[in-house]
């Protein structure tokens, strides 16, 4: 069941807490009216206020949130929480105000105090990374859920819970969202949960009032800087997951500096993993095989410990994801021949026997990722991927994975989003003209930002890279799209890149119904191809 009406995943039995109790315990001070209420829930958002909840005002970059105090008493708030700036602006709608000086350094404890999520917690699991961290998320999931362990898990595209799903926001939410979540999750008897976590979502507290289990690192790569100023300032965002007051323990994949230089400044224990059998690392990954639709791999890890198995993505990228997921989950305390077991992949009895697959069963990690190089098209036709990459290094690793499986031409349809990092976008450019046989560029969400300025920038990196490059503009995407097939034949590969599993395209502020996954089915379904 997929909720789209709802904001966010609350407990459906709330437990309701003293707000006097919460006032003495935080020390915070209080202005006009004082509390005598019961508190049941925390949201920083007015129109997301239910009866019960703590409203909290932030100062925003164009509004102050206490200015909608009024707002949310007629939603049912029961008192406002906001800073010394704020309290003018609450008091006019005459609930109780309580103040502290940096309200949201308070979130994450305050929503962990009234949703009691310390409370015999699941084991928790966190991902980090540039690139990567959906698809360990969801692999988390799906080998958790062949182990037979009830998850719940957070991530870009979706929160899910069993089969209630709402659509994200954000990579992660917010502090309130996040132990709401929690809450509901323990009313779903979930034992283990996964949190895809974004620098911003550390940089901004998001994540306050957690301590994982596990976190895990993928890799570091040109990104965000539109938010942070250097790759060291974006490096040290994610280096504070893997402090003690964050995490227990951590996992990192060190084929790339950033990875050997998060080892040496992490201040937890951590078990690493490569690519590369020579490195100094604990686990080490070789690619068993490689087709369009599924990549086999062999982890190797201490004391000759071992495990083949294969996930049904594209890339050894996706391997290394696998083996991440694998590795967290060993060090959170599974045994890697109960996972190799639920995987349905042979492994040695304790006297030595090999067992083989049960019969009829497919092998390896059983796992759907929306709109992760999800392949939409059929048997006939190019090969369609649809993916959710808009950064160089996705580029790069897509794209030299995709060689590797096809013998015919590479069709690269992408743009760049507008008011996002432009830092990235000449070697976006550059990238798709070395890497692709031809490039097809449009518009992806350009927000605020002169789409054809946007366009003109890939289009002269892209040919300043590779003059004889044979590129197409086409400013609509689904013109777009339909552009890049009519140049596609029998055994070719279109790559859209950017949208994934997104069902908008944002212009000017405006979200416009738009899904590349659906349109590109329809397209191919007017070309005869599905």
């Amino acid at each position: 069941m997929t909720d789209r009406g709802s904001s966010a995943l609350r407990p459906e039995h709330p437990i309701a807490r003293s707000l006097p109790h919460l006032v003495e315990d935080f020390g915070f001070d209080q202005v006009g009216t004082p509390v005598s209420e019961t508190v049941s829930g925390i949201t920083i958002s007015s129109r997301d206020v239910v009866p019960g909840d703590l409203y909290v005002g932030l100062k925003g970059k164009k509004f102050h949130g206490a200015s909608f105090a009024a707002a949310a008493r007629e939603a049912g708030a029961v008192a406002v929480l906001t800073d010394p700036e704020g309290v003018a602006l609450a008091a006019e709608a005459g609930l109780p105000v309580i103040v502290t000086p940096e309200p949201r350094l308070a979130l994450g404890e305050l929503a962990a105090w009234i949703y009691r999520t310390r409370e015999e917690p699941p084991t928790m699991f966190g991902v980090t990374g540039t690139n990567g961290k959906t698809s360990v998320a969801y692999i988390l999931e799906a080998i958790l859920r062949q182990l037979g362990i009830v998850a719940g898990l957070s991530t870009t595209a979706e929160r899910r819970i069993g089969d209630v799903t709402i659509v994200s926001k954000l990579t992660t939410p917010e502090a309130t969202e996040i132990h709401a979540m929690l809450a509901r999750m323990r009313e779903a008897h979930v034992r283990s949960v996964i949190l895809e976590v974004s620098a911003q979502a550390i940089t901004q507290h998001r994540v306050d009032g957690i301590v994982f289990d596990v976190v895990g690192f993928t890799n570091l790569t040109h990104d965000h800087l539109d938010d942070y100023e250097t790759m060291d300032v974006y490096f040290e965002a994610k280096r504070e997951l893997f402090q003690p007051d964050r995490a227990r323990r951590g996992v990192v994949i060190v084929d790339g500096p950033w990875g050997a230089r998060l080892v040496a400044e992490s201040r937890i224990p951590l078990t690493t993993i490569s690519t590369d059998v020579n490195a100094d690392a604990e686990w080490t990954l070789t690619i068993d095989e490689e087709t369009a639709d599924r990549t086999a791999f062999t982890l190797r890890g201490p004391e000759r410990r071992e495990l083949s198995t294969s996930v049904p993505l594209l890339g050894s990228h996706m391997a290394a994801n696998a083996a991440l997921a694998i590795v967290m989950l060993v060090e959170s305390g599974f045994d890697l021949g109960a996972i190799a077991h639920a995987l349905n992949e042979p492994s040695e009895d304790d006297e030595g026997h090999e067992r083989g697959l049960e019969e009829g069963r497919v092998a390896g990690i059983d796992v759907y990722i929306p709109g992760r190089a999800e392949k939409i098209s059929g048997e006939r036709g190019p090969v369609v991927y649809i993916d959710y990459g808009h950064s160089p290094d996705a580029f790069t690793s897509t794209l030299e994975s995709i060689r590797r499986v096809t013998d015919g031409r590479i069709i690269m349809l992408f743009g760049a989003d507008g008011d996002r990092d432009p830092s990235k976008r000449e070697e976006m450019g550059s990238i798709a003209a070395r890497l692709a046989d031809a490039v097809v560029i449009t518009d992806f969400h350009p927000r605020y930002e002169d789409p054809a300025a946007i366009r003109r920038v890939l289009l002269d990196a892209a040919r300043a890279a590779v003059p004889e490059r044979e590129i197409y503009e086409v400013a609509e995407p689904r013109a777009a799209f339909r552009k890049a097939l009519s140049i596609a034949g029998e055994g070719d590969v279109i790559l859209y890149a950017g949208p994934g599993h997104e069902n908008y395209h944002e212009v000017a502020g405006e979200r416009i119904p738009y899904s590349a996954r659906d349109d590109a089915r329809n397209a191919l379904h007017e070309h005869g191809w599905l």
